[in-house]
């Protein structure tokens, strides 16, 4: 159940030009702790650039942009991250032939000794990443394995879990489930729960409706950079959220214009 305290990320009016190109047009939407928003859109509708908007990757031309109320202008992903809003890419920022102790804590691993012997504690390490792991389900026989010998489920689990370990509190997933079978997917869909149960709030992108209705709790419909609403699960169906992903009207119309077979 979402969290009546006021949202973690408030964005009013997000405007992003690149150049003659507006790719956000008045952009507004929020996620509060404990709570799991799906943005919703197809290819096209501004999920990229809002993502990168929310991230630090890109600057807004306009808008306001709140965290925890007070308001930011990140001009860079380390910036986001340390106000506690972590994304996780389709990508995943991985490194295959790297053990999953060290994709874990990359960028971020905990030295011991003093200088200039210090070196990273991969004990520790090794440790945490086996506990984090094992919180989530998955018992990793041995942390040095590479993670590319991990399924792509568990690959997306490993980031997530990285986010949550190093004080996210906000989870941006880029597309987490795209490339996925069922059982991975599941897999990830649980995760996602869980991390909800944590406290964390919980920005899920996706074009899949049927992914997005399994954990969402509020959905925002992106198209062509402007947002055409934001519906609790409650006030809303599934086949009403795909009508509206795929153009609603223009659907319709199109339909009708081919003797009704679409």
């Amino acid at each position: 159940m979402a969290n009546t305290k006021g949202p973690i990320i408030q964005v009013t009016d997000i405007v992003k030009h690149y150049g003659s190109v507006i790719a956000l047009n008045g952009v507004s939407m929020h996620v509060s702790a404990g709570e799991v928003l799906c943005l919703l859109g197809d290819n096209g509708a501004g999920k990229s650039t809002l993502i990168k908007t929310l991230s630090g990757v890109v600057r807004p031309s306009s808008g306001q942009f709140l965290v925890e109320g007070e308001p930011v202008n990140f001009t860079s992903p380390r910036a986001a991250l340390d106000a506690g809003i972590a994304t996780v890419y389709q990508d995943l920022a991985m490194i295959p032939l790297m053990s999953i102790t060290r994709n874990f804590f990359m960028g971020r691993e905990p030295l011991k000794g003093f200088i200039p012997f210090r070196h990273v504690d991969f004990k520790h390490c090794n440790e945490v990443t086996r506990e984090e792991m094992h919180k989530i389900g998955i018992d990793v026989r041995d942390p040095n394995q590479a993670v590319g010998t991990l399924s792509g489920g568990e690959r997306q689990c490993v980031a997530i879990a990285r986010a949550v370990y190093f004080g996210a509190k906000v989870l941006i997933l880029d597309e987490p489930t795209s490339a996925l079978g069922v059982a991975q997917t599941s897999m990830v869909l649980k995760y996602i729960h869980q991390v909800r149960q944590k406290g964390l709030g919980v920005i899920f992108i996706t074009h899949n409706v049927r992914h997005a209705y399994a954990v969402a709790d509020r959905f925002t419909i992106l198209n062509r950079g402007q947002t055409l609403g934001t519906y609790a699960k409650s006030d809303i169906t599934m086949d009403e959220l795909q009508n509206l992903m795929a153009g609603g009207k223009e659907l319709q119309q199109l339909s009708e214009g081919l003797g009704g077979t679409i």
